[in-house]
């Protein structure tokens, strides 16, 4: 293992996006490329981060027992020494991203997973089967709004399209754009 990669990184990388989009697709292939160059690593699909009900009176979004679940999780991860920490999940404002940095105590350095409407709803449709109709309707409804705040948010350092594009390919490009591995 390189020198380089023992030393704590210097930042968190963000697979941001809408539903449908891919991010835990691509989220796992750049675990395996990573693997691949024998680079310490910890994923975090901070989705799952939130899912819990009823909410909070004073989290009616559940954003804060998401911060804290990070951080919790991030401490475990350190405890097996320096690693580079990849999540995926939803940041739609500033204050997301503070929230995340600020658990994981690194800056959040992300990347914005787009696709079409008609990609996104193909997508959706194979993750929502017969019997789950309601949640399907629900992320349809959504996931264009959501899309369209995130690029007027503008808080991500690349944009990828992941409609004609594979997700090990994207996860290819993440890797390479932020220099996680060596050739």
């Amino acid at each position: 293992m390189s020198d380089a990669f023992t030393a704590a990184p210097p930042f968190a990388v963000f697979l941001n996006g809408s539903y449908g989009v891919g991010k835990t697709s691509v989220l796992d292939h750049v675990g395996n490329l990573l693997a691949d160059a024998d680079r310490p690593f910890s994923l975090m699909d901070v989705d799952w981060f939130h899912r819990s009900w009823p909410v909070a009176g004073h989290d009616p979004d559940n954003t804060a027992i998401e911060a804290q679940n990070i951080a919790a999780v991030w401490a475990n991860y350190r405890t097996a020494g320096p690693r580079q920490l990849v999540m995926s999940g939803v940041l739609v404002e500033p204050a997301d991203v503070r929230r995340s940095a600020d658990a994981v105590q690194m800056p959040i350095r992300s990347v914005r997973l787009v696709a079409s409407p008609q990609t996104l709803e193909a997508r959706l449709g194979r993750r929502y089967d017969g019997a789950r109709q309601q949640e399907l309707r629900w992320h349809l409804e959504r996931a264009a709004d959501l899309q369209e705040r995130q690029a007027v948010a503008d808080l991500d350092e690349l944009v990828l399209p992941t409609d004609e594009h594979s997700p090990a390919q994207v996860a290819q490009r993440v890797v390479e754009h932020f220099g996680l591995v060596t050739a």
